[in-house]
């Protein structure tokens, strides 16, 4: 079992930002670090203890540039708090700030700071200790990068990664141990790689497999054991194969079949023993005659 986040050990800690950016960063902006940071440096140690001071620009060395120029403000977009949403709002109006945040202990901070901070910079959080932050890493990251994070413990991470990497590289999540993973996979896996996935143990999966194999191939999912996975092969396939699947053992599937088998094929289900299946032939039939 995973032990807990990072982020909810750290929820109580009051947000710092004292640390210099490590001198082992490969960033090639090396820029001194703003002296606002500084004034943050010491808080209490849970955020029960915490008072927010009741002028909360007034000991802000922001309040003469950023705040004067209306490009933050208590209560709507500021660095120094627990909202995501101030956070997100002060660093959309200031990106430049984003690259000082990548190292702070608030994963939060980290998360919402790798979204703006220059794509290079962000790029060194792909191992960072918390989740939700090497998800925004992955929703901006390419290359060998996401290739790498499709090995991330995390599902919802991997998710991600198999929703934006190229089609030419999903093949190495085909095998992933988590069924929405590889859901994603079905969805965007070359057409020519989807038999791999034929097999899969879930058949949420099979289900994505149904409806993108062409109708040519549907026939190898003609014995999948969920009746689900049939159905929605059965009104996808060649005629031919249809006809064969109106004595599926399940209504649902031949119900299916009956949309696209021959005209020719349909007789023998008049008399079948599920009502709507019946019906479906009848109704079918009627309106091949017509025409």
């Amino acid at each position: 079992m995973r032990p807990p986040s990072p982020r909810g050990r750290r929820a109580g800690a009051a947000p710092l930002l004292a640390r210099r950016l490590r001198d082992a960063t490969s960033f090639t902006r090396r820029a001194a670090r703003p002296a606002a940071l500084d004034s943050h440096d010491q808080a209490p140690a849970a955020a029960a203890e915490y008072t927010p001071p009741e002028n909360p620009c007034a000991e802000c060395e922001l309040r003469e540039d950023t705040l004067a120029r209306g490009r933050c403000g208590p209560g709507d977009a500021c660095l120094f708090v627990y909202s995501g949403r101030q956070i997100d709002r002060f660093l959309a109006r200031n990106p430049e700030w984003a690259e000082y945040c990548l190292d702070d202990p608030f994963w939060e901070r980290r998360a919402i700071a790798v979204r703006y901070a220059p794509l290079e910079a962000a790029m060194r959080l792909e191992n960072d200790e918390d989740e939700v932050v090497r998800r925004a890493v992955a929703v901006r990251a390419h290359g060998d990068v996401l290739v790498r994070m499709a090995r991330d413990p995390d599902r919802e991470v991997r998710i991600t990664v198999a929703t934006r990497m190229q089609p030419a590289d999903l093949a190495r999540l085909i095998r992933d141990p988590d069924y929405g993973v590889r859901i994603h996979v079905a969805r965007r896996l070359p057409h020519g790689q989807l038999p791999q996935l034929l097999d899969d143990p879930d058949p949420a999966v099979r289900k994505e497999i149904a409806r993108r194999l062409p109708a040519f191939a549907l026939g190898k999912l003609a014995h999948d054991p969920d009746p689900e996975v049939r159905a929605l092969a059965a009104e996808r396939m060649l005629p031919d194969d249809a006809a064969r699947m109106l004595a599926d053992p399940e209504w649902l599937v031949r119900a299916a079949a009956v949309h696209q088998a021959p005209l020719d094929a349909l007789q023998a289900v008049l008399d079948d023993p599920e009502p709507d299946v019946r019906q479906l032939a009848a109704e079918r039939l009627a309106a091949g005659n017509a025409h």
